[in-house]
């Protein structure tokens, strides 16, 4: 193969490439490869271009005469640090000094070491979530069983707990179900046709009893919205593009946290309306705002309430029975209807989770 027809077969990788002298050089860099490293560095001796030992001793190796073999190579800038796969090639014959001239294929990783890494963590946090309450369960099992077998007043007292520790590991698994299902869809666009405002009335229909048992109002308001930002009738009708029990499924979620950490005897206002869009939102888009008067949040936690299994007090919230869960399956759910969550939170002034949606 000739200089040229390598230079236009590197040329046309999408993936960073260069090919090495029998003396260690960069004799070619694609564009990918200049992109990542610089215009500098054809000329340039390997050693003074990637500048880590690991890697260069594998190249050393192949060049002597070992065969092809990978590396790894981590390149650190602003947005973070970036993992590549280095494929190490031998070609054609040994030059004067017994070395080879080689090719180099270079492979971004981080993405794989990032899934990774979530896996780990998430098997992690499944099995210590897991094991609180089974590890509670097993051992009343073992004292009904023994110092409490005749104890009456032990035995019903232990029994409800264990009733309660085995519904939130029900709770828990019935979430990553529904996690996993809604991960799944979530680029696959909805094609129903709902009416927004009939959900939220079934949301409030569904949780009205909630409500009234800690003396809470809970309500649904809509605004009349300048007739110039709609299409058509649709903002009379509230209609829009979407999965029915999906929506059902993100209100539900948000109106029940409203009313957990608002507290006793504040309200919860759900509201409805029509806006202009903005960014990739363009042109009309639907509003619901899930307002509570509650503590708050601190600022500091908002970026990462939508986490798996993150929880601002993890006390509080398993004595309500949360599962660290709901807001990661509201955020997917958002996205497959290609909507954007907002959450303004200040401590002592409450909380407003506002959801986003194009009517198509």
């Amino acid at each position: 193969m000739t200089d040229t027809e390598l230079v236009e077969l590197m040329a046309a990788v999408p993936e960073p490439m260069l090919h090495l002298s029998h003396a260690g050089e960069v004799a070619i860099a694609n564009p990918e490869a200049r992109a990542l490293f610089g215009d500098w560095i054809e000329g340039r001796s390997c050693a003074t271009v990637l500048r880590q030992p690991g890697l260069l001793g594998r190249i050393e190796a192949v060049q002597a005469g070992g065969a092809a073999c990978e590396a790894r190579m981590q390149m650190a800038d602003q947005t973070g640090e970036t993992q590549y796969r280095v494929r190490i090639t031998p070609m054609g014959l040994p030059g004067p000094r017994g070395h080879r001239a080689l090719l180099l294929h270079f492979t971004d990783i981080t993405h794989l070491r990032e899934a990774e890494e979530m896996r780990r963590d998430f098997v992690a946090n499944v099995s210590h979530e897991l094991r609180t309450p089974l590890t509670a369960v097993l051992g009343f099992i073992e004292t009904l069983r023994g110092p409490a077998k005749d104890d009456v007043a032990a035995r019903d007292r232990f029994l409800g707990i264990m009733e309660a520790e085995a519904r939130r590991m029900n709770r828990l698994v019935s979430d990553l179900l529904s996690l996993s299902r809604v991960e799944s869809q979530e680029r696959q666009r909805p094609s129903g046709d709902v009416d927004l405002r009939a959900v939220l009335e079934g949301v409030i229909a569904a949780l009205k009893p909630a409500a009234e048992d800690q003396d809470s109002d809970l309500t649904l308001e809509t605004t009349d919205t300048d007739p110039a930002l709609l299409m058509g009738d649709a903002g009379r009708t509230y209609r829009m593009r979407g999965d029915r029990d999906q929506l059902m499924q993100v209100f539900l979620n948000l109106t029940e946290n409203a009313l957990k950490y608002g507290g006793t005897g504040r309200p919860v206002t759900l509201w409805l309306g029509w806006e202009e869009g903005a960014g990739q939102l363009k042109g009309p888009v639907l509003r619901v705002d899930v307002i509570d008067r509650g503590d708050g949040i601190d600022p500091l936690h908002i970026p990462r309430l939508t986490e798996r299994f993150y929880r601002v007090d993890t006390h509080r919230s398993r004595a309500m029975g949360g599962t660290g869960l709901g807001l990661a399956i509201v955020k997917h759910i958002v996205n497959r209807h290609r909507g954007r969550l907002r959450i303004q939170s200040q401590p002592g002034q409450g909380s407003v989770f506002s959801v986003i949606l194009p009517p198509e």
